[in-house]
């Protein structure tokens, strides 16, 4: 990582123009969105936002028993991705979020849905509350979306070790990739950049990580970023 804290500084100036953006990165569970959403925030000098995983109290009991507990669940998701999106509105500056509040509703709240989980009247009833919300919320500037095979996100869940995690079926991440594939490619309006990462280790080797920022300056700048890069 030493080129890339060296030229931290370097980058901050570069994109201090480009302020109040809205970046979110996208991607199903253990696809790396919070280390590179870290990562992103001290290489740009952003503001990083994280999903309620730690705090959040149905967590447990949710891969305990999905169909019990999944609308309190999402609803509490809900809630905090809201209150997120109130404090991205008012923001003067760059703030990159781990996941947006848009996955929480298309992506894990539909695959709840979907599986029978979540039944008509509850899904009835969240999807009138997010209407509710959509007139207040703002599409990003850009999603990143970090698209992982299932064999990949279970490597990366088993890796990291959260015992709520560890009794997750198979199918569930499946089901959740296909989502996300509806989601991106068929649904969201707004902009994606597509990151293919089964084979990228961006907290690991530099090289990856410039792979991912010289993408996203291109997206956003218009700039070729590895003329940035000391030689």
């Amino acid at each position: 990582m030493k080129n890339i804290c060296t030229n931290e500084k370097k980058s901050v100036s570069l994109h201090s123009q480009f302020e109040n953006m809205y970046i979110a990165i996208a991607g199903n569970i253990g696809a790396g969105k919070t280390t590179l959403t870290k990562m992103l925030a001290k290489y740009y000098g952003w503001e990083p936002r994280f999903e309620s995983v730690g705090f959040n109290p149905y967590l447990k009991d949710y891969y305990d028993d999905i169909p019990r507990w999944s609308f309190c669940l999402e609803t509490y998701f809900l809630k905090e991705r809201f209150k997120d999106m109130l404090a991205v509105m008012q923001a003067e500056h760059t703030i990159v979020q781990d996941r947006s509040i848009y996955e929480g509703v298309h992506v894990f709240v539909t695959n709840n849905y979907l599986r029978g989980d979540l039944s008509e009247r509850d899904y009835t009833t969240y999807m009138e509350l997010f209407h509710n919300m959509e007139s207040m919320l703002r599409y990003p500037d850009l999603m990143i979306y970090l698209r992982k095979s299932v064999p990949s996100l279970i490597a990366q869940i088993q890796k990291r070790g959260r015992e709520y995690e560890q009794g997750m079926q198979i199918d569930y991440l499946k089901d959740l990739n296909d989502r996300y594939e509806e989601f991106i490619y068929k649904h969201y309006p707004g902009r994606v950049l597509i990151v293919e990462s089964d084979d990228l280790d961006f907290e690991n080797r530099p090289e990856d990580f410039r792979t991912i920022i010289n993408r996203i300056d291109a997206e956003l700048f218009g700039l070729f970023s590895e003329q940035n890069w000391p030689h």
